[in-house]
């Protein structure tokens, strides 16, 4: 399918790798010119070599944390008028509600719901301006159904997908749309990072943690990265133009509910 958006520019949050990159390479075989980002150089450095030398597109490495000041700047001067905003940025570390402490607190709502919010208030005028703009914050399937150690994770984004609800239907009429992706289990080191956690504690192994998370997901599998980016990619087409204000789960049918 043609999407409609090639030429377009896009920033892509947290996109060395995982979904991040999943996004960014998808648009990119769309034909449109992607800003990078991560805080890993070496790492940004060989996701933007791929791109490019798969895609052709103009790949712009932006090495930072958005989670600052200095990091949203260096994004927003690398590319000032984006057509496309993909939100994402790395969850908090898996704990018990018990042990997180004001500090950790504050800068999970920081990475996952103010970041997020302030690039949404720095690109929306000159999308509506333009009369296209499509932005897609990749949150989490526990903002749907919690899960027990992703409690900050869980709020957080939880947050900002109400915070961005009353916004879309703003912004709807000026051919701007905003939804959220809600990854379930994906092949991504935040699951790899999460199966090794419950292979310490149950006396396992990272492999048999991954099996067990597989066997409980309607699907049989954990998610394959790219089809997550190629969903990414339609819902910033100009065929998605009537999708707007929506939490999409990706998850294998994960999520017991209707809605």
């Amino acid at each position: 399918m043609d999407l409609g958006i090639a030429g377009r520019k896009a920033i892509v949050c947290a996109s060395s790798a995982g979904l991040g990159r999943a996004c960014a390479l998808e648009l990119a075989r769309a034909g449109v010119d992607v800003v990078v980002n991560g805080r890993d150089a070496a790492k940004l450095s060989e996701t933007a070599a791929a791109i490019r030398a798969e895609t052709g597109v103009t790949v712009t490495e932006v090495v930072g944390d958005l989670s600052t000041e200095e990091g949203r700047a260096a994004l927003l001067a690398a590319c000032p008028d984006p057509d496309i905003l993909v939100n994402n940025n790395g969850g908090p570390p898996l704990k018990p509600y018990t042990e997180l402490e004001a500090d950790g607190i504050r800068a999970g709502v920081e990475a996952n719901f103010v970041t997020p919010a302030l690039l949404i208030q720095a690109v929306l005028p000159g999308m509506v301006a333009r009369g296209f703009g499509r932005v897609v914050n990749i949150t989490s399937g526990s903002v749907k159904m919690p899960l027990p150690g992703l409690d900050l994770s869980s709020g957080a984004r939880a947050g900002l997908t109400g915070f961005v609800a009353g916004i879309a239907r703003q912004v709807a009429g000026s051919n701007v749309t905003i939804n959220g992706l809600l990854p379930g289990s994906f092949d991504t080191a935040r699951i790899a990072s999460m199966t090794q956690a419950a292979a310490a504690k149950n006396g396992t192994t990272p492999a048999e943690e991954k099996a067990k998370r597989a066997e409980s997901i309607p699907a049989k599998r954990i998610g394959d990265p790219a089809e997550f980016g190629a969903t990414c990619a339609f819902l910033c087409s100009d065929k998605a133009g009537f999708i707007t204000g929506q939490s999409l789960l990706i998850d294998g049918g994960a999520f017991p509910g209707i809605m």
